[in-house]
């Protein structure tokens, strides 16, 4: 199975929208999109007038033998000032359209407090939400409500951007911004990191599970409750693995003895789709090649080879698949 496919087969019941731009599923992007084919059908038309008139004097007044030296236009006024008050309405036009577009994609916020705080790490994402619950790489929210985020960094320049439901915004270090999502149809929508913040750039993906309110709701209040974990050896001996290698002082697991947040919150990683940022489906397969291994699936990530055995590295796979 390819890395495409693995992530594509790890939707489970969410439907996948088309990575795309185009593909506006909030008013947000919607204000995007629409402005983008204003100015593209603007642009068309002036790259055709000019090109049309070009051509038309390139066959007008070619050079033909015998013709005399041309005649030295001093000038047209009426011309000059016709061609420089045109564009500068359009410009104008440009800029109305761009502030009207900007003013709905990120309205003021005034007082509001952000429904859940994005922060950014190398190279993966973190979600923070007022409830208490704290989650990695895959965020959650429910379809018709205008949820704010509030974009923060861990280390360096990052960028939050899923291109079907709105604009790209900077997480800086110590510096929040603020961004706006109304997501219209439940589904899995897929983004990415869009500014360059080091080797694993490009294996930092977003994803985002747009759910009814009832159903967010119930995502919600399971991820409150602590993960109960099973009985069984493997079960038993993978718990004791976590602790004695020394996992638990990077990750946290609520109820358990492991509460680091250098590393992604594990509570709940049975019921994540992925593992990696969006780079694995999450399964024991993978995530015992990923426990084994980490650096041979995402070179120069900052978790650490443990030089486990297999059957360690199983048994620790087996006792995080059993945290729902």
């Amino acid at each position: 199975m390819t890395m495409t496919n693995a992530v594509m087969g790890a939707a489970g019941e969410h439907m996948h929208h088309q990575i795309s731009v185009f593909n506006a599923q909030s008013p947000q992007a919607e204000s995007i999109v629409h402005l983008f084919y204003v100015d593209l059908a603007i642009s068309a038309v002036i790259f055709l007038t000019v090109t049309a008139l070009v051509i038309a004097a390139v066959i007008r007044f070619r050079a033909r033998p015998g013709d005399a030296e041309p005649y030295q236009d001093p000038g047209n006024p009426r011309l000059e000032t016709l061609w420089t008050v045109i564009p500068a309405l359009i410009l104008l036009g440009l800029l109305i359209l761009t502030a009207r577009t900007m003013l709905a994609v990120n309205p003021p916020v005034g007082d509001r407090k952000a429904n859940v705080v994005v922060m950014a790490h190398q190279w993966w994402w973190e979600y923070r939400y007022p409830s208490g619950v704290i989650t990695a790489n895959e965020l959650h929210i429910p379809t018709g409500t205008n949820w704010l985020l509030s974009i923060q960094s861990a280390d360096v320049i990052h960028d939050f951007w899923v291109p079907s439901l709105g604009a790209k915004m900077d997480a800086i270090p110590g510096h929040p911004n603020v961004l706006w999502i109304t997501a219209q149809t439940p589904g899995t929508y897929q983004g990415t990191c869009a500014e360059y913040c080091g080797a694993e750039h490009a294996m930092m993906g977003i994803r985002v599970i747009v759910q009814s309110p009832e159903e967010f709701v119930r995502w919600e209040q399971g991820q409150l409750h602590l993960p109960v974990a099973p009985a069984g050896e493997e079960i038993e001996r993978g718990a004791r693995l976590f602790a004695d290698k020394t996992c638990l002082n990077c990750h946290r697991i609520n109820g358990t003895k492991a509460v680091a947040g250098v590393g992604p919150d594990l509570t709940h990683l049975a019921d994540r789709d992925t593992i990696g940022s969006d780079l694995l489906a999450n399964n024991l397969t993978n995530l015992t090649r990923w426990i084994a291994d980490p650096q041979a699936i995402k070179p120069a990530c900052n978790m650490p080879a443990l030089r486990l055995t297999g059957v360690e590295a199983h048994d620790i796979a087996v006792y995080l698949e059993s945290l729902k």
